[in-house]
């Protein structure tokens, strides 16, 4: 039930957005917005880019790459911060300052952004480990929301080509309870994987490309 009214928190929040109607915190700016329209490219270069970089993929330890996530998906995912769902320091103290309105624009801008790929590796992914992470990720279904191509959409994010150290990161914190998200949906597919399984899925998909 509790996952049940987060969601209907955070879809409320979506449609409001969407809609352009005000709520209690967008009314809040506006007045100040009637100035003129907010350029949030221009936000995400002046506020993001610096730890997610301007083309939304930096190689900055423990950030995650923008580049190419779905909007809903990532409207969601401020939300998630600007309350206080999601647990990381810089990202709640800039979340909390955002509007809906905010919110949407972020969103919007970023998914526009196209995929950008890894950096060549200095060498080969290892063809074991890729034939081992292909095979868990059909096992457990990863496919079945994330895509054949791990693209995800709507509200699934893009985990191929995520970088591994956050992937590794976000598998284990749902596994552990410790990384909330909007449904129970990935602790729960998480809970019978082996520690280790989720280390070879974290190499797989931030080593995958489509051919």
């Amino acid at each position: 039930m509790a996952a049940l009214a987060a969601l209907a928190v955070v879809w409320a929040c979506v449609a409001h957005a969407q809609s352009g109607k005000p709520t209690a915190r967008a009314g809040a700016a506006s007045a100040a917005g009637t100035a003129g329209a907010v350029d949030y490219g221009d936000r995400f270069r002046s506020v993001c880019a610096a730890c997610h970089g301007a083309n939304g993929r930096s190689e900055m330890p423990g950030v995650p790459v923008l580049a190419g996530q779905p909007s809903l998906y990532t409207i969601t995912q401020l939300f998630l911060f600007r309350e206080g769902r999601r647990s990381n320091e810089a990202m709640v103290a800039l979340a909390k300052t955002m509007t809906d309105a905010d919110l949407r624009g972020l969103s919007d801008y970023i998914g526009r952004l196209p995929p950008v790929p890894a950096p060549a590796a200095a060498t080969p992914a290892d063809a074991v480990r890729m034939s081992k992470g292909k095979a868990l990720a059909q096992q457990h279904k990863c496919t079945f929301c994330h895509g054949d191509d791990l693209s995800g959409g709507q509200q699934v994010p893009r985990i191929g080509g995520q970088k591994e150290d956050y992937v590794r990161s976000t598998l284990h914190g749902f596994k552990s309870g410790e990384r909330p998200g909007y449904t129970r949906a990935m602790t729960e597919a998480l809970s019978q994987v082996p520690a280790q399984e989720l280390d070879v899925l974290a190499y797989y998909v931030a080593n995958f490309t489509t051919k």
